[in-house]
């Protein structure tokens, strides 16, 4: 991989602080907000790119990376964790770009704080609907599970089963998504406070929804992306071929060429 001069930091939020890597390059901010089980370095191959045009800040959420634990089972909202570590940083109006679970808490955050944000980008996020409380617990129990085999693992364990699991991934992809992996928290909160269906028609900046195909495991169907463009006609939905729920990872070539051309319009 690459040496990059990025620098790293934290920044105080409610009840914790906020881990982050940037690149301080020129150009506008964009924010990158990972996904369940990720940390900021996990896009490291985009931000490679990105940093060309963009000063990139790649944060670890809450109970992710090298950010805060979850405590005492209290549940936080990882759209106001965004919207607080954006105002910490002293970032006007950045692009903001999420992955999964971290692209729905993006996707919040810009509908919520609409002036805080130039531009979104959301790569297949979680748009489903509500879990009752027993599928819920069945879903902690079944995520603690997960935790503790991945900390029974060495890092040179994790990355072999991930390259079985993803052979079509880059190299490059495996290092900080293994280390990630060991430093994720048991308690991760999976705050959903309300349909997507509520918030996706505030979003008033250009924004840009990618997924992949079903058949590959992506979240998002073309059922779906259809009824968020008929919600809010400011959102662009684009279909990935050969790709699933990790869409960059699985067609980066055509992943970035949609980005990257959707940001230039943009700006």
């Amino acid at each position: 991989m690459k040496q990059h001069n990025w620098s790293s930091g934290k920044v105080d939020i409610a009840g914790g602080h906020i881990a982050y890597h940037r690149t301080n390059t020129s150009g506008p901010p964009l924010v990158l907000s990972h996904g369940l089980t990720d940390n900021g370095l996990c896009w490291t191959r985009v931000t490679e790119i990105l940093a060309e045009d963009f000063d990139v800040i790649m944060l670890d959420a809450r109970a992710h990376g090298n950010s805060s634990r979850i405590t005492d089972g209290i549940e936080h909202d990882p759209a106001l964790d965004l919207a607080q570590a954006s105002e910490q940083l002293g970032l006007d109006a950045p692009v903001v770009m999420g992955h999964s679970l971290g692209a729905r808490s993006t996707a919040r955050y810009a509908a919520m704080y609409p002036e805080r944000v130039s531009t979104v980008v959301l790569e297949d996020p979680p748009l489903l609907a509500r879990r009752d409380e027993v599928a819920m617990e069945k879903w902690r129990t079944d995520f603690r599970k997960q935790v503790l085999q991945f900390r029974s693992m060495t890092i040179e364990q994790i990355t072999q089963l991930g390259k079985e699991r993803s052979p079509g991934w880059h190299d490059d992809e495996f290092p900080a998504w293994a280390a990630s992996k060991l430093e994720v928290d048991f308690e991760v909160s999976f705050f959903d406070p309300e349909p997507w269906q509520n918030y996706m028609p505030l979003i008033t900046v250009p924004t840009l929804l990618m997924y992949g195909e079903e058949g590959f495991g992506g979240i998002v169907t073309k059922e779906i992306a259809a009824e968020v463009r008929s919600l809010n006609p400011r959102i662009t939905t684009t279909q990935i071929d050969g790709a699933g729920h990790n869409t960059r990872r699985e067609n980066f070539d055509d992943y970035m060429q949609v980005v990257q051309s959707f940001l230039f319009d943009a700006h």
